[in-house]
């Protein structure tokens, strides 16, 4: 594994064979990729005293066009480096000998650095075994504390890696625009990686005027079972987005009036929705900044702020127990018989970071017996 003939030609390394003679025993250490006792470490005999991760021994060849010189031996780097007047033979031993670059996580994985992968599927492939030794290694020396899930990132530029992973015994995690995400479990016994997203997560906006008129929407592409009938703008929410921005931007979109985020006055959760993937809807109450509906072609068919009486009594709805119910909810909002969840921005001292909490805020002293957050 430490030759790839398709790296040196046959002809080159017959030239320069003799040149190592000092190094190799004969040609056939070369072409055969067996070594001399003096450079097996995991056999033969080295030379008295001689310790191959320490040592300052070096090997010395006769002066000629392919000389070796001398390096100190080191744990990372294979026991001797050839020249650079001999360099497909170098690199093979300075970078197939080499640990894959990473960072450990907190939870005693490893993660590759994504923009150091050699491009080469060869190389890679070499690198990769001999770095998945060497943190199997560390995982029994260290027993619980030592290495257990590896995460590895391939860029769609190198997507010719990931067949040489999954040989490797790397499975599929997940997968973006931009790249495939693989894992490596270590230990013995199930894996404990977290799986990848088992939601998806979309929104959809009650937005009503001061006329009590209820802003509806007609899609241009939807199943023949809702086929005619006036719905809230509704849509998935984008990675890294709040729920109060998501569902401003799909109303946004839709129609074109600028809303503002009021509360979450219910969420619906479905299982084995889109892909086998669960779904949360959130379903939200905005208050309208503008007035005037401009669609979106590409999705939307028609779009009118429709008065709620007629809203609630189309007949998708009335025969609908979810559709019914979430209208029922969102009348006893506007009567003041019911409290949603509005947001609020925290930060929790396990982690530092910022996010958005939803709960009820009551207050006693307002009839409505709820008001939203500050």
């Amino acid at each position: 594994k430490l030759f790839d003939l398709k790296s040196v030609s046959l002809s080159e390394t017959v030239q320069k064979g003799r040149s190592y003679s000092s190094c190799f025993s004969s040609f056939k250490h070369v072409v055969g990729a067996r070594f001399s006792p003096l450079f097996c470490p995991c056999g033969g005999k080295f030379p008295p005293g001689f310790n191959w991760r320490t040592s300052k021994n070096t090997c010395l060849s006769k002066k000629s066009n392919g000389s070796v010189k001398g390096e100190n031996l080191t744990t990372e780097n294979y026991p001797y480096k050839i020249d650079r007047t001999n360099a497909s033979i170098e690199s093979l031993f300075s970078r197939n000998m080499r640990l894959l670059e990473a960072v450990d996580d907190e939870y005693g994985g490893v993660v590759v650095d994504p923009e150091s992968l050699p491009a080469n599927p060869n190389v890679f492939g070499s690198v990769l075994n001999y770095s998945l030794s060497n943190w199997k290694i560390k995982a029994c020396a260290l027993l619980k504390t030592g290495k257990k899930g590896i995460w590895l990132k391939v860029p769609l530029e190198l997507s010719e890696l990931v067949p040489v992973a999954v040989k490797a015994g790397f499975q599929y995690h997940h997968a973006e625009q931009g790249y495939v995400m693989l894992t490596y479990w270590i230990p013995e016994g199930p894996c404990m990686l977290p799986a990848n997203a088992s939601h998806q997560v979309g929104v959809g906006g009650f937005v009503i005027n001061d006329e009590n008129e209820v802003l509806v929407v007609q899609e241009k592409h939807c199943s023949p079972a809702v086929a005619g009938l006036w719905k809230i703008p509704t849509g998935f929410i984008l990675e890294s987005e709040e729920i109060y921005n998501g569902v401003a931007r799909e109303v946004k979109e839709e129609t074109g009036i600028d809303t503002e985020f009021v509360e979450i006055i219910a969420f619906r959760h479905a299982h084995n929705v889109a892909f086998d993937k669960s779904d949360l809807l959130f379903v939200c109450m905005l208050r309208p900044l503008s007035t005037q509906i401009k669609i979106d072609g590409l999705e939307i068919q028609a779009a009118k702020w429709m008065p709620l009486v007629e809203f609630v009594e189309q007949p998708l709805i009335q025969e609908d127990c979810m559709f019914k119910k979430i209208v029922d909810i969102f009348i006893a909002r506007l009567g003041k018989r019911y409290c949603g969840l509005s947001t609020n921005q925290v930060v929790s001292r396990f982690d530092g970071r910022p996010s958005s909490l939803y709960y009820n805020v009551i207050d006693t002293n307002d009839d409505s017996n709820c008001t939203t957050g500050n």
